[in-house]
């Protein structure tokens, strides 16, 4: 429930933020540009977006006669989960991760790559693909879009502004000092708030699909292995695809020196310490 609250807390300040920002620097109608123009793009990206990921990552399909043990595993969980039967795929990669794709539950896919299913017991994949059928049962992929969104139409308000100078709810020239900040601030406060969202969109699916195996101490112990060994094992189709990070159960980019604030998945000891807690809660 908590992180649910936040959510929506930061879904409604990304949006105070895109109103204030448009008054600021675009006007009524350079706001309505951008917020249009934004929408568009990240319609296209919602609809289509499970069939462009998929074919970045080269995953192929797979049933109950070609992966039958992990088929049926996510078939089982699914039915846990009391939703339908997502398409399963296998990414021929060795790093462990994993990832849901998909604009609503009738249309998800989950993949795997064939890394995860070496390195993971059986008890540890279940607890990995529980968290993936909760971000589609959570309908993440709308939340994720929602929020690029507001980000992108930020950023192109931005990008009027310096192109044109900004403009007060009137129409008129704004003070050009206000302006400048505004540029250049408003973008990197609107990635803040986005990965905020998804930090805590991650907490919820760590919730729910520990919820789903029954087991969160298995995807605590997933996360910590997934951790160590993906450390020096590069996902070579995020590294040509950045802004497709988000999306896996663990992000293969994270680093640097101010990582907690722009990274898009919370820190592993914190979510092992949650889950833990949470099995603990449950007696397992």
């Amino acid at each position: 429930m908590f992180n649910l609250m936040k959510t929506a807390i930061l879904m409604a300040a990304i949006t105070a933020l895109f109103m204030v920002i448009g008054q600021l620097l675009g006007g009524q109608t350079g706001m309505m540009i951008a917020l249009a123009v934004a929408v568009g793009m990240n319609f296209y990206s919602y609809w289509f977006s499970d069939k462009m990921v998929l074919r970045m990552y080269n995953a192929q399909e797979v049933d109950a006669q070609s992966a039958p043990q992990f088929y049926r595993m996510v078939q089982e969980l699914a039915e846990r989960a009391q939703m339908p039967m997502p398409r399963v795929y296998l990414i021929n990669e060795q790093a462990p991760n994993a990832f849901a794709t998909g604009r609503n539950p009738e249309n998800a896919a989950v993949a795997a790559t064939t890394g995860m299913l070496r390195v993971l017991n059986e008890r540890e994949l279940r607890g990995v693909m529980a968290h993936e059928l909760a971000h589609v049962k959570n309908r993440d992929i709308l939340i994720s879009t929602i929020s690029a969104t507001m980000a992108g139409a930020i950023s192109m308000l931005a990008n009027f502004g310096m192109m044109l100078g900004g403009r007060d709810s009137e129409g008129r020239p704004a003070n050009p000092l206000v302006s400048i900040l505004v540029m250049f601030l408003a973008p990197l406060a609107a990635s803040v708030i986005q990965m905020a969202i998804s930090r805590a969109r991650e907490f919820e699916a760590d919730r729910g699909g520990a919820e789903i195996s029954g087991d969160p101490a298995a995807l605590a112990s997933a996360l910590q292995k997934i951790q160590r060994v993906a450390q020096g094992v590069p996902l070579e189709a995020t590294e040509r695809h950045p802004e497709t990070a988000q999306m896996m159960i663990m992000n293969p980019l994270s680093g640097g020196g101010l990582r907690g604030l722009f990274s898009t998945h919370p820190a592993t000891e914190e979510r092992v310490e949650r889950l833990l807690a949470m099995a603990q809660s449950m007696g397992r």
